[in-house]
């Protein structure tokens, strides 16, 4: 017996080392690649911004770009990104063709730079997977390796995103199921989170500080924040349904696709003409006027989120999940308005707590929270992002999630081959229990 449990131990200690090195080898990797991707992205949008009001022309060239380099080199970085590495995990043995680095790169530099409304967390997602799933083919790695490598990439590549190492760690591990943590890869995954942080960190990725005033904790102020929430929660739904809604009015179009690109620039530039140019972009600059306490129109978040499927129908290349902060943050805003609250913190609530309902993260969105705010927001951040996530109920940003477990025990799997299968179970099937 003694014997046995040395030779346990001996292997959990050699599979620690291994993923040591394969973690922290993945957070250079990553972390170097997405950080020089921020930053030349970055540069290009400042430098379009720098050019007369006839660079809004650029949005249509964008869009024909991104939609014939995707269609030529790489049809599998079509899309948002984070969704296609979620099913490659999931149904293809975590294989992502190496192409799909440098044209998610490029398409989404053509997307967003001319002022398109996508965000960078799922190209950058796409990247690190891609990275990592060739890594472990060169290393012959076994397929459970390679998923959990690839995991290690998508959370790599979310610290780069947003700066906060924990959070894109515990994303990594909770995207992927709903109801469920892929704990395993947990370790491995924040090793790469923080290695990757600490190169984006010296390669000078400029990442935003927040300096949100915190109310103390009464409970007044946690009923404002759950009634709040369940606003989050609703505006998940309208937003997750807008954005499919849109996606799939477009695939009925009888034109060819770049057609619709064509099409899809129109709805852009009229928004423009008739809005102005607040609503393009991945929402930062936004995000940051929400946060630093200014008001908003109350149509923001619904501008925000018909342009970004109306981006992606026309062959735009992007995220959903960075436009997705700035319209929860301008809800929070409006929210805020409308019931005399401050505009800032109830900006940051809304900024995690659609995070949580959009994509079924809630833990990853109080993570979030708590580095991008400070740990005094944990308990508000907390309640936020667990009602927002309930009151989303099945709806996600991401349609390949599976659903492992309902979020109610009203519901039963119809069918236990079929993930999506949920159901209301009959009553009295429930009085037996």
């Amino acid at each position: 017996m003694a014997d046995q449990e040395l030779r346990n131990e001996g292997i959990l200690f050699e599979g620690f080392i291994k993923w040591l090195f394969l973690a922290a080898l993945c957070g250079v990797i990553v972390g170097g690649v997405v950080g020089l991707f921020l930053i030349v992205l970055g540069q290009s949008i400042d430098f379009v911004d720098s050019l007369p009001d006839w660079r809004y022309a650029l949005i249509p060239a964008g869009l024909l770009a991104s939609l014939f380099s995707i269609k030529i080199f790489a049809p599998q970085a079509a899309g948002h990104g984070t969704d296609k590495v979620i099913a490659a995990i999931h149904y293809k043995e975590a294989l992502i063709p190496f192409a799909v680095v440098p044209i998610k790169i490029l398409s989404t530099i053509f997307t967003l730079a001319p002022g398109a409304v996508v965000g960078t967390e799922g190209p950058s997602v796409q990247i690190g997977a891609g990275l990592m799933s060739e890594l472990a083919n060169l290393f012959k790695l076994s397929v459970k390796e390679r998923k959990k490598l690839v995991v290690c990439g998508v959370a790599a590549a979310l610290s780069s995103v947003f700066g906060a190492p924990v959070a894109g760690a515990v994303f990594g591990v909770e995207v992927l199921f709903v109801g469920e943590i892929f704990y395993p890869v947990l370790l491995p995954a924040l090793i790469s989170a923080v290695v990757a942080y600490m190169v984006c960190m010296q390669m000078n990725v400029p990442y935003t500080l927040y300096n949100i005033v915190l109310p103390v904790l009464t409970p007044e102020m946690l009923e404002w924040c759950l009634f709040a929430a369940i606003c989050f929660g609703l505006i998940c739904i309208l937003h997750i349904r807008l954005v499919d809604g849109v996606l799939q009015y477009f695939k009925k179009l009888p034109f060819p696709d770049w057609g619709k690109s064509l099409i899809s620039a129109a709805v852009i530039l009229s928004v423009v003409f008739f809005f102005g140019s607040f609503p393009l972009g991945m929402g930062e600059k936004g995000l940051n006027k929400v946060l630093s306490g200014e008001s908003s129109v109350w149509y923001a978040f619904l501008l925000k989120s018909f342009l970004l499927g109306v981006t992606l129908s026309g062959g735009g290349s992007g995220g959903v999940l960075t436009p997705t902060f700035y319209i929860g943050a301008a809800t929070g805003g409006v929210f805020a308005q409308i019931f005399g609250l401050d505009i800032a913190f109830f900006g940051a609530l809304g900024f995690v707590g659609c995070v949580a309902g959009s994509v079924n993260t809630p833990i990853a969105a109080v993570f979030l929270a708590v580095e991008l705010f400070g740990a005094s927001m944990a308990p508000f951040a907390g309640v936020v992002c667990i009602v927002s996530y309930m009151i989303s109920g099945a709806h996600s940003l991401y349609p390949t999630q599976i659903l492992v477990r309902p979020k109610s025990d009203d519901f039963v799997l119809a069918d236990p081959h079929d993930k999506k299968s949920w159901r209301v179970e009959p009553i009295a099937d429930q009085r037996q229990k």
